[in-house]
């Protein structure tokens, strides 16, 4: 009997698929026989037909391991496309004023519809060039540093923070443990806290530990359905509880990662709906849904004072893993 195809086979199937439809719909464009396109055309509406149904099935009842590989696609939207679709006059700010520079990290003002904002997000790489450069998307800690700069100047301007969270983890590295990483993310989530603007953060892929909460101790948290939010990755959690990096499968299932979890015990506001397949199957229309939560959240805290929007923040925060023991 054949094992069950993985996340990666049936994806690249679907790519295939996708491939295939997009080759021969330029065929069929260039087809100057009348009833020879229009029989090619009814084979592609077929084609359509079949893949949509196949992600129908294959997206419908997800688990926690597929939903992190979805958060971890290639193709996947990453902030700055984020930057490119929602926003307008951005102005790209470098350097921790400490000597060092991140480009895990990336982040300046900007304008949503024609309001004045400080955006702030971890940043990927889609080849192995730009992955070396971001870093992956783990920042250091002139990462954070830089952050705090930012937060300052929202602060100082009364601009409200909007940050985009996708970092398996802050760095790991024995330099970044020299320079303080741990007191950096530390420093990050106490300044997030002393704001008096308005802060949303939303989680478009991976949510990793402190390095994610570094940038989104925000007022509102939201998170794309497909994304994922934990205290560890898996693999890594894997490798502590039973040396065996290659069980993060397992490891996925306990972390309770994903954004229904999240929801649930109250960690983020809202999930927000993706695309059947993954954001990376219609950006457009994920860009929409993300720039529609932000501004009804945005909205909402902008007609708070700037001491209850402190207030609120604090109290949200203060409020998680409270429980109730039950007499008798």
């Amino acid at each position: 009997m054949s094992s069950p195809k993985t996340h990666k086979e049936w994806e690249r199937e679907l790519l295939e698929l996708e491939d295939f439809i997009a080759k021969a719909r330029e065929a069929a464009r260039k087809e100057a026989e009348p009833k020879s396109r229009e029989a090619l055309e009814a084979k592609i509406e077929d084609l359509e037909k079949g893949r949509d149904k196949f992600i129908d099935v294959m997206y419908s009842n997800l688990g926690p391991w597929e939903k992190v590989l979805i958060a971890r696609a290639e193709k996947r939207p990453y902030t700055l496309d984020y930057v490119q679709a929602l926003f307008s006059e951005y102005v790209e700010l470098q350097g921790d004023r400490r000597g060092f520079a991140d480009n895990a990290i990336i982040g300046g003002p900007a304008l949503f519809n024609g309001q004045p904002v400080m955006v702030v997000g971890h940043q990927k790489g889609r080849n192995i060039q730009e992955r070396q450069f971001r870093n992956f998307g783990m920042a250091k800690p002139e990462g954070y540093r830089k952050a705090i700069r930012l937060f300052d100047m929202a602060e100082r301007f009364r601009m409200p923070v909007i940050s985009f969270v996708d970092t398996p983890a802050a760095d790991p590295g024995v330099e970044s443990e020299s320079r303080g990483i741990s007191e950096a993310i530390a420093a990050a989530i106490m300044k997030m806290f002393e704001l008096t603007v308005p802060t949303v953060a939303v989680v478009i892929g991976e949510g990793g530990s402190g390095g994610a909460i570094g940038i989104a101790a925000s007022n509102r948290v939201l998170m794309l359905e497909n994304s994922v939010y934990s205290v560890i990755p898996p693999e890594g959690c894997a490798a502590i509880l039973w040396r065996m990096p290659e069980r993060g499968p397992d490891a996925s299932k306990a972390l309770k990662l994903t954004a229904a979890s999240a929801l649930e015990y109250g960690l983020i506001d809202e999930i927000l709906p993706e695309p059947k397949g993954g954001a990376h199957r219609s950006p457009v229309e994920t860009f929409a849904t993300v720039k529609e939560a932000i501004e009804k959240h945005l909205g909402a805290l902008q007609k708070l004072s700037p001491e209850v929007v402190k207030t609120d923040r604090y109290d949200k925060y203060r409020g998680m893993g409270r429980f109730e023991i039950a007499e008798g």
